[in-house]
């Protein structure tokens, strides 16, 4: 691959300055115009960016469509499900965090093997992980026994609480097959081949949603299950997804190019390297959702109405925020890549590519937001809410997306930034930025303005957008620093070369 020439990057003053009026503003739409269609063509430039995000911002979308559909069920079915589902849905994403941010770790190694050309590492990293989240799955059905306790200490209303229990046990003992189904799923988003990953998401929202009505609502042989149906749709669901994944990961073409099934063995010295770069990543992901999740709980101490109309909102959000996960993960490929190239001025090029399709997505969202609030509400009405008590939602919820319009931009800025220092190995500063600012801006403040001086709706969500903003700033600022350019997570040139593998420049016969 070429090195990307210093005009790829940089308007040319000639064409912006070369007039003045009406020929100075032709010049400058001109150079603009002639800036993105050279960075479309470029390597790592917006179409490369494409190829690699829209097939994962379908996966996304068809993973938000799945919790959308949900929650809209649920909003139909009651006004006590749905203030039910997201808290409990929530704990149980919480717990899962953690042991999902270390599997998915396993996208870095799989990239930077990939950058390096050394594919027959490909299987070993996959295995480490798939080791990893066998054990998780363990320990996230040990939270059963406890469920009464978690929720019980949240201190939601009874009839609340009855709902949260029995959505959060069945969600949880799932847990472990969507720990394996991220795992699995990184053999193909580290390489850049994201379209399986795509596919197989959409086949597993295929399954869930129609399963997701008959069970919650009793249609035909299905019985009426309520909020347990929901939650067993979502398991099943993910099951489908591990057992498709696991078909085409373990090919027979997969298993001799990449060794997915030769390099099975446990290897200790690759999975320590996995924990070290992991485990913060894991870390940094459980806080990121932990203060998200005690937000969630705090609102619903100031009321039901309240939690009810945060719960449809931030559902609502995922429509923006879910997908644009999507470009995360490619500035995290793609930035990987080119560090197992030992070209990282690569990832520059891409991750400012990322940069831009992702802030031009959220403004629009976020223009939605802000004129067209209503229509996106009324998704979740109800024909069994009082009518004086929907007019309140709708009346909160109008301003509540407001605070989601405002802090839209900073989540491009998180998404796309986070993802490349990430995609170096940069896992640590992640981790502790996330753990100061979730503790000294969400966490400590909001139970400070809820419990203490008795601050409502308003206050919590002001310190949530506060919150997120301040997040896109710090690694926008790490990011600039460029202490991500000389990090690696694989072991050194010397150590590949004398390693198994296969010669240098040999690429995949094929891809599934």
């Amino acid at each position: 691959m070429t090195a990307l020439p210093k005009a790829s990057l940089y308007p040319r003053p000639g064409l912006l300055f070369k007039a003045k009026g009406i020929r100075k503003t032709r010049a400058f739409f001109v150079g603009d115009l002639g800036i993105v269609i050279e960075r479309w063509s470029q390597p790592n430039g917006y179409r490369q960016v494409l190829a690699i995000s829209l097939p994962l911002v379908a996966s996304m979308g068809s993973l938000t469509l799945m919790q959308f559909t949900d929650r809209m069920f649920l909003a139909n079915y009651s006004v006590e499900a749905i203030a039910a589902a997201l808290p409990a849905g929530i704990a149980s994403f919480t717990l899962l965090s953690f042991f999902m941010g270390v599997a998915n770790y396993t996208n870095t190694f799989v990239a930077q093997y990939v950058g390096a050309q050394k594919f027959s590492r490909v299987g070993a990293a996959l295995w480490q992980g798939i080791y990893f989240s066998f054990f998780s799955a363990g320990l996230l059905a040990l939270f059963l026994f406890i469920s009464d306790e978690l929720f019980a200490l949240i201190g939601h209303s009874p009839r609340i609480r009855a709902l949260e229990v029995i959505y959060f046990d069945i969600l949880i003992l799932g847990a472990g097959l969507a720990v394996v189904g991220s795992t699995l799923a990184c053999f193909y988003t580290g390489r850049g081949k994201t379209w399986t990953v795509m596919l197989v998401h959409m086949a597993g929202a295929a399954v869930n949603i129609p399963l997701d009505y008959c069970l919650i609502n009793g249609l035909g042989p299905f019985p009426e299950l309520g909020i347990a149906g929901a939650a067993i749709a979502t398991v099943i669901a993910y099951a489908f997804i591990v057992f498709i994944l696991g078909l085409l990961v373990f090919s027979p073409a997969n298993r001799t190019e990449f060794a997915t099934w030769r390099n099975r063995a446990f290897d200790l010295d690759l999975f320590r390297r996995l924990m070290r770069y992991g485990l913060p990543s894991g870390v940094q992901f459980f806080l990121e959702m932990f203060g998200f999740t005690f937000f969630i709980q705090m609102l619903g101490r100031i009321g039901d109405v309240e939690l009810a109309v945060s719960n449809i909102v931030l559902s609502i959000e995922t429509l923006s925020f879910l997908p644009m996960v999507g470009f995360h993960i490619s500035a995290a490929t793609l930035v990987g890549q080119a560090i197992g190239r030992g070209r990282p001025e690569e990832g520059v090029y891409s991750t400012a590519s990322a940069l831009h399709i992702t802030a031009a997505y959220m403004m629009i969202m976020a223009a939605i937001f802000v004129f067209f609030p209503e229509p996106l509400l009324d998704l979740f009405k109800s024909s069994r809410v009082d009518p004086a008590e929907y007019e309140r939602i709708m009346e909160l919820g109008v301003i509540l997306m407001r605070f989601i319009a405002l802090y839209s931009f900073f989540d491009a800025l998180n998404l796309v930034y986070s993802g490349a220092i990430k995609g170096a190995g940069d896992t640590r500063f992640i981790m502790w930025t996330i753990a100061a600012l979730s503790l000294g801006v969400m966490i400590v403040p909001v139970y400070l303005a809820v419990e203490v001086m008795g601050r409502g709706l308003y206050t919590a969500w002001t310190l949530a957008t506060f919150y997120v903003c301040l997040l896109g700033l710090a690694f926008l600022w790490r990011y600039r620093q460029g202490k991500w350019k000389e990090m690696r997570v694989i072991e050194g040139p010397s150590a590949l070369s004398a390693g198994e593998g296969g010669p240098k420049g040999r690429k995949p016969a094929a891809d599934f």
